[in-house]
């Protein structure tokens, strides 16, 4: 485990790294998740092991410190990552970041260019969404003020998330918790997903077949954004088919592999 302070306070990013070649593949969690435990298998895929692999978990999130003073919206969560990034050395990374890690990773290459030389978003979070009471996800959480939330808001979408999501969302700060859910459904300005238009970089964008085709392909595809559907998968790509997200994944970054 490595760590890296990134708030005046000295507030720590923290994430597990496995050796190997540069450049570096960085693993960017969802909302409530944690990078090592939902993107271990993967990172050490037949397909995608041997780079130097840095499983990062958000400020807030899993092992990292959850101050209570940050205000978490997608840019500061953006702006802290790339001061751990550069701390740990990173440059021209491949970022693979799933559901609202794929907005933050979005905002990282708009702000910081030069730590980000590839995207593979995993059906992330392009568009700002309306709260939406009784949902256990970001629109859910953004139902409540955050003293609703803090106040016992959050046992009800402890429920309604069900076992697996809270193991790791119970890891969360509960302020870092409400108030990413509350940026990620406001999201910015310009949106995510006119950020990711106008990046140059190579950019793929994974989603699970059955939810059908992706609104705004078109506009997606014209822009040079791969978009890719994989079988046999929900929102959690990676946890429900890794062959197809490590071989989705493979084929992504395999012209980088080349050059």
């Amino acid at each position: 485990m490595r760590n890296a302070a990134v708030t005046p306070e000295g507030g720590q990013i923290r994430w597990v790294e496995l050796p190997g070649q540069e450049p570096s593949r960085v693993y960017v969690h969802g909302l409530g998740a944690t990078s090592p435990a939902y993107f271990a298998e993967v990172a050490v895929h037949p397909l995608l092991v041997g780079r130097r692999s840095l499983l990062i978990d958000l400020l807030g999130h899993g092992i990292s410190d959850r101050p209570t003073g940050f205000d978490y919206t997608l840019e500061s969560h953006a702006d802290a990552l790339a001061t751990a990034l550069t701390s740990a050395g990173v440059t021209g990374a491949e970022l693979i970041a799933h559901s609202m890690g794929g907005s933050v990773a979005i905002i990282l290459a708009a702000r910081h260019p030069q730590l980000v030389s590839r995207l593979v978003l995993v059906d992330a979070n392009l568009d700002p969404i309306p709260p939406t009471p009784g949902s256990a996800g970001s629109s859910g959480i953004a139902a409540y003020s955050e003293e609703e939330f803090l106040a016992g808001g959050w046992e009800e979408i402890r429920d309604r998330a069900g076992s697996h999501w809270w193991s790791t969302m119970r890891l969360a700060g509960r302020e870092a918790l409400h108030r990413s859910a509350v940026h990620l459904t406001r999201g910015t300005a310009p949106t995510m997903r006119e950020h990711l238009l106008d990046l140059k970089i190579p950019r793929t964008y994974l989603l699970p077949e059955a939810d059908g085709p992706l609104p705004g392909t078109d506009a997606l595809t014209e822009a040079g954004v791969a978009v890719v559907s994989v079988p046999g998968c929900g929102h959690n790509i990676m946890l429900d088919n890794p062959e197809g997200f490590a071989r989705a994944t493979a084929a992504a970054v395999s012209d980088h592999e080349q050059q």
